[in-house]
């Protein structure tokens, strides 16, 4: 004989618990929270036929195929039978659920997976159409939001992309008070070398609230601080292959040549440093031996155009 709990569709045991817990007596229909994935979503077409849902006590698909049958046993055998084999489906169902989750949770935006190149968004440089213009803005970057760098502007090649800046690097997580440097933009070009505009607070090389460049140091100085930067890992003061000091209207900047073989950024460096408000500000152009022997004149005139 069977009794009138084992008699019971899963169904209405898994409703009926749901039920149970609410004060009202008016009947409730209940559905999972867990629902498939709204047709605008970019994700939804690649998850949406794996990814199974909760309705009414069944599990199925977005194709309707049921993965969990509820019915009525016909005895004790089978109905244990089929309890065992619903319950084995029924976890399996929640498992794909789960893993199905996880991956959406950590899918990519669309857009910030894709690399542009430069030129289909930036202005074409006036003296050179074979330049685009790049102006950093508050929207830019976490420090230019926060204050803590001022503006700052260069030409690229329009064959050029931006790259994203690992969060940890970035600066995001410590402004407005940064005690160590960050990259503030990257770019880079398979064939002619990187950028990168790394920005150092003030605090770190002088214990001064503001300062010219002038007043942390030599050029010889600065480089020592700010050379693992450049070069991604150390720098030696025989790698320094020139110097120079360059005013451009009321800034003054420091530019660097170096030849740097054990970097991690390439075997050839480009520098240029100034100080603004509470930041030193640091342009870097590297390339690879390949890429200077074939880009030195362009990578040379990005390093020149660069000013805050």
């Amino acid at each position: 004989m069977v009794t009138a709990a084992a008699a019971t569709p899963v169904s209405y045991i898994i409703t009926s618990s749901t039920a149970s817990n609410c004060p009202s007596s008016r009947p409730h229909n209940h559905t999972s929270s867990l629902k498939p994935l709204p047709v605008s979503s970019p994700l939804s077409s690649s998850l949406e036929p794996q990814l199974p849902f909760i309705s009414n006590g069944s599990v199925t698909n977005s194709s309707s195929t049921k993965l969990l049958s509820v019915g009525t046993g016909n005895g004790n055998a089978n109905q244990d039978t089929g309890t065992e084999r619903r319950r084995r489906e029924f976890m399996a169902a929640i498992g794909l659920i789960s893993i199905n989750f996880n991956l959406w949770l950590n899918q990519k935006p669309i857009a910030d997976a894709r690399e542009i190149e430069v030129g289909s968004f930036l202005p074409p440089f006036p003296s050179d159409p074979s330049f685009v213009v790049f102006k950093a803005s508050s929207k830019d970057t976490p420090a230019l939001r926060a204050g803590n760098v001022q503006p700052y502007n260069f030409i690229i090649p329009p064959s050029w992309k931006q790259t994203r800046v690992a969060n940890i690097l970035s600066g995001n997580y410590c402004q407005p008070k940064c005690a160590e440097p960050w990259v503030e933009v990257k770019f880079e070009n398979e064939k002619q070398g990187k950028i990168q505009v790394v920005a150092s607070p003030l605090v770190r090389l002088t214990n001064k609230l503001t300062a010219t460049i002038e007043e942390i140091g030599t050029p010889e100085k600065l480089i020592a601080s700010l050379g693992p930067f450049v070069t991604g890992n150390t720098l030696d003061s025989d790698e320094i292959v020139e110097t120079t000091v360059e005013k451009q209207g009321d800034q003054t900047y420091y530019k660097y040549e170096l030849e740097t073989p054990f970097a991690l950024t390439g075997t050839h460096n480009l520098a240029k440093a100034t100080a603004k408000g509470n930041t030193v500000i640091l342009f870097v152009v590297s390339a690879s031996d390949k890429q200077w022997q074939a880009s030195q004149k362009t990578l040379k005139a990005i390093l020149d155009s660069f000013e805050v």
